[in-house]
């Protein structure tokens, strides 16, 4: 079964009663409820909302980084709120950049969930192809039978990646690798050794999954070979996971995710850090 699921596929599944949970997994910048409110306004007929600020991730700081893992006993009461259960397929979208749903897709796959799916393009490409879409707080979930399993895909601390000897890799923007460019974190640059492949690259102009033979392409382009030799990273764990899931989709897993990313590793004044300018 393919890690991403199109609009047309997740549409005849609910036509004809295929069991499904699906997880509408939105953040916008700006009030902390911009998400729900702009769920509230327009999501796919059937959706719960996910706020990935809240189940997604803990709070941010120096040490741990911007999005560091999500608590497993608050992640249990979202899996509640959801009505988890194995007898529901589990799809989860965003608004159509990917890098929320590719969080909540890595969150739930890391948190023991199986078969956890990626509406590929999100809700933009749901409603290019016309399909209606509805507002309000959405539906009631189903009873939860479900509990929280963590570590079931592989994380890798900074020590874990001081220690590492195999490909880091970086796929933030070239502008943030090289160290010209950089609003959100305390320095700009990148941990000495690793590689870059922009996460952006991976993806088409309208954010869609590109072929796995492309990606698989990009990915040996820059040293991968074995998935279970790379630590990928970011800057706080978002666009690791749209990489990660990526590499999921074009037959590469294995690949550990340093979650706190470049936020953790440059907000210490000790770690070196390396640019191309």
């Amino acid at each position: 079964m393919s890690l991403l699921i199109t609009p047309t596929e997740l549409a005849d599944g609910m036509k004809t009663g295929v069991k499904t949970t699906l997880l509408a997994s939105m953040w916008l910048p700006g009030r902390e409820d911009a998400g729900f409110q702009y769920y509230r306004g327009k999501h796919i007929p059937n959706s719960l909302f996910c706020d990935p600020a809240r189940a997604l991730t803990s709070a941010p700081s120096s040490k741990l980084g911007r999005n560091p893992l999500p608590d497993p006993v608050i992640l249990q009461k979202w899996f509640e709120r959801w009505g988890l259960n194995p007898d529901h397929r589990v799809v989860v979208y965003d608004g159509g950049r990917g890098l929320m749903a590719a969080r909540a897709w890595w969150v739930l796959t890391w948190a023991g969930i199986r078969g956890v799916r990626i509406l590929d393009g999100g809700l933009a490409a749901w409603v290019r192809e016309g399909r209606r879409h509805a507002g309000g707080p959405g539906n009631l979930p189903q009873t939860c039978t479900l509990r929280v399993n963590p570590g079931q895909l592989p994380v890798a601390s900074i020590d874990d990646v001081k220690s590492f000897d195999g490909v880091l890799l970086d796929v933030r923007q070239e502008n943030r690798f090289a160290g010209r460019k950089e609003r959100l974190d305390l320095k700009a640059g990148h941990i000495p050794g690793a590689v870059n492949l922009p996460a952006g690259r991976l993806s088409n102009a309208d954010k869609t999954f590109r072929s796995p033979g492309e990606i698989r392409a990009e990915f040996e382009a820059v040293g991968v070979v074995d998935p279970s030799r790379v630590i990928v990273y970011s800057g706080s764990g978002l666009h690791s996971a749209r990489a990660v899931a990526a590499m999921h989709y074009a037959g590469l897993p294995g690949a550990a995710v340093y979650v706190g990313g470049w936020s953790q590793w440059c907000a210490d004044p000790k770690n070196p850090v390396a640019t191309t300018v």
